[in-house]
Formats: structure tokens, sequence, C-alpha cells
């Protein structure tokens, strides 16, 4: 049986809690996150909400932002775009994005990533599989 939609009141209750829930230190959920991330290969790109799929909290593309914003400098960071593969940063920090990303491979159509080059969050789970079942090499 199909629920039905939320009112507009009980949405944005929702929000709130949700938004109130994404600020709280939660270490697993934000490791949970960023090792998504860290799984996006050269060549390929996400989505925020692909990213918070894959990690297990489908309704926090904004804390995945958040995140991007505290540890960018750690992540590949320019492999996480908006919906639609469209660059969601600004002046220079979407040409800098742009450029890393022509850089490893990324084909565009005009201001939007190829298709070909975005991942779902299936197929981010996928690959948070494999990099999980491979055995770990010597250093």
């Amino acid at each position: 049986m199909k629920r039905p939609p939320l009112t507009p009141l009980q949405r944005a209750r929702l929000e709130r809690a949700l938004i109130r829930e994404a600020h709280t230190p939660n270490e697993q959920r934000d490791a949970s996150i960023l090792r998504v991330i860290r799984s996006i290969p050269k060549g390929k790109t996400a989505a925020y909400s692909a990213v918070a799929a894959a990690a297990g909290y489908p309704l926090y593309h904004r804390l995945v932002a958040r995140l991007l914003r505290l540890h960018g400098d750690s992540l590949p960071w320019q492999r996480v775009t908006g919906a639609g593969g469209e660059i969601r940063l600004r002046y220079g920090s979407a040409l800098e994005q742009r450029t890393r990303l022509e850089m490893e491979g990324v084909a565009f159509r005009g201001r939007r990533i190829d298709p070909r080059h975005i991942l779902s969050s299936e197929d981010l789970v996928c690959l948070g599989l494999k990099l999980r079942a491979a055995p770990s090499r010597p250093r």
C-alpha cells in the first residue's frame, strides 16, 4: 500500500529533524560517507545524493557537501557533483573542478558531465564492496 504524500507541515518538520541530526557528530556516519567519496575512481563522478545513498544515508546530500567543505583537501572533491552531472560550485571553484575532471578524462556535454562518466548509488555500493573484498597489498 502506498503512503499518502507528506503535507507541507510534515515535510518541514522532517527537514528540520534531518538538518538537526546531520549537525550532530556521528563518526560512523561521517566515516561511511568519506569512504564512499574516496571510492570514486578517476574519470568518474557521482552526485551528492548518490554518495549519501551509497553510504546508507539517502537523505543526507547536504551533509556530503558539508563534509567536502571540512575535509576537501584530503578527498577527491572534484568527483562529487550535483544531480545530472552539474557542477554546483561557483566562479573560480567551478572552473577548477571542471579542469580537474577534464584532466582525469571526464567528458562534458556543454555545462554538464557526459552521463557515461556518472556513477549511480548502486555503482558506488558495488565499488565499495569490491574495495572491501580486495586483499590488502603488503607495503
